[in-house]
């Protein structure tokens, strides 16, 4: 039986009522329009011409500048007593932050810019060029200190590490002998401001053990002044030296006189009333006691050169004078010591700007950075080309 799936025509085919897809209409050749031509425009003037002009600018008219560089810290240095050696608690070298930081403020400061300026002529090393020939990086000589600040800032780097505590400088100058000088004379006035710290903090160690020393000092004086003054008027060296010697002259003539009195008495017991022996033991008696009456009224009321003062208030006085005189060695001898102490411990601290790498002479001029300053231009100039076409765009729509 013949096979008729093949010749057999199909329905799909031959069905009038399927459609075929409708086909778009080529796409004519894009036409140039006006934004086109505005966005050509804006990228030549953008980038095109910016980038041109400072690459023409770059290689014809600035002028080749050195470098040159140094990097120091500044050290703080404690020399630990006898007793910490021993103990193992010594610290003999360490980095003081604080000096750093005052140190970072002192190199942006004015007051070194006057001083370096002062040193090496800032406005002529920095002027050596004409601001006619090269207006970016050259210096008007007749700027005043603000001007010669604000280009200090440019030609100076520095760049602080807060956690090692080092600092390193850049000074930028158009002749490499120049870029070294400046650098040599901003570590020279670094140097002198440590120092000068370092001066301050010995001096404010010492400055109160100082001020009690003199004080002390000062009381001693005038306690053996008085005392002195004293001994001149009395015309007594010690007192209580004297009354130690009537004290002795009194109990001999007490002795001398309970002798006398015994004797007396045993006269009188063996001899008649009239025996002459008894009148002279009585004669002598008297005599005793009008010397020890004699010598306690001295020692009660003193001489007549005294002017009638009682000797017990002299010898209160002098004992008054002799305390006080004792009160003031006692504290000027601790006052002594501490000054001594407050002397050492200043002499075992001490602050020193520590400069790792000295100022270096440039061979070749490393500034400015001619392609990576161009590099950047023109990739600021394209980022703000793109900006403003998406701006463009932005408003063209919403329009």
């Amino acid at each position: 039986m013949p096979d008729t799936s093949q010749d057999a025509p199909s329905k799909e085919a031959v069905n009038p009522a399927v459609a075929l897809p409708r086909v778009p209409p080529t796409v004519g050749p894009a036409r140039r329009k006006r934004r086109h031509v505005f966005l050509l425009l804006s990228l030549i003037w953008l980038v095109f011409v910016p980038v041109a002009i400072s690459a023409y600018y770059l290689w014809g008219m600035a002028a080749d500048q050195y470098a040159s560089r140094i990097a120091f810290s500044v050290r703080s240095e404690e020399q630990s007593s006898p007793i910490e050696l021993l103990g193992g608690i010594t610290d003999l070298s360490g980095s003081s932050s604080s000096d750093t930081d005052v140190l970072y403020v002192y190199l942006n400061s004015q007051e070194l810019v006057a001083k370096v300026n002062d040193r090496v002529n800032l406005t002529r090393i920095w002027s050596k060029v004409s601001v006619d020939q090269d207006p970016v990086f050259a210096y008007d000589p007749s700027g005043t200190i603000e001007d010669l600040h604000r280009h200090w800032e440019r030609k100076v780097d520095i760049i602080y590490d807060s956690g090692t505590q080092l600092i390193e400088m850049r000074f930028l100058a158009f002749e490499p002998e120049d870029a070294r000088t400046i650098a040599v004379a901003v570590l020279a006035e670094s140097t002198a401001m440590i120092n000068n710290l370092s001066t301050l903090a010995r001096e404010d160690a010492v400055g109160y053990a100082r001020e009690d020393l003199e004080t002390s000092l000062a009381r001693l004086r005038t306690a053996r002044q008085a005392l002195t003054l004293f001994r001149n008027r009395t015309q007594i060296v010690d007192p209580t030296i004297d009354t130690q010697n009537q004290m002795g002259v009194l109990v001999t003539l007490q002795q001398q006189l309970a002798d006398a009195l015994v004797e007396g008495d045993l006269l009188r017991d063996t001899t008649s009333d009239g025996d002459p022996r008894i009148t002279q033991a009585n004669r002598r008696v008297e005599v005793i006691q009008n010397r020890i009456d004699a010598e306690r009224q001295k020692l009660g009321l003193g001489n007549e050169g005294e002017g009638g003062v009682v000797f017990a208030d002299l010898v209160g006085e002098y004992e008054g004078l002799i305390v006080d005189r004792e009160f003031a060695e006692v504290a000027y001898t601790t006052a002594l010591a501490s000054f001594d102490g407050a002397q050492a411990e200043a002499r075992r601290q001490s602050r020193y700007l520590a400069a790792h790498v000295q100022p270096t002479l440039a061979q070749k001029a490393q500034y400015p950075e001619r392609l990576k300053m161009l590099l950047l231009i023109a990739l600021f100039c394209s980022l703000t080309w793109c900006v403003f076409c998406l701006v463009y765009y932005s408003l063209r729509d919403r329009s």
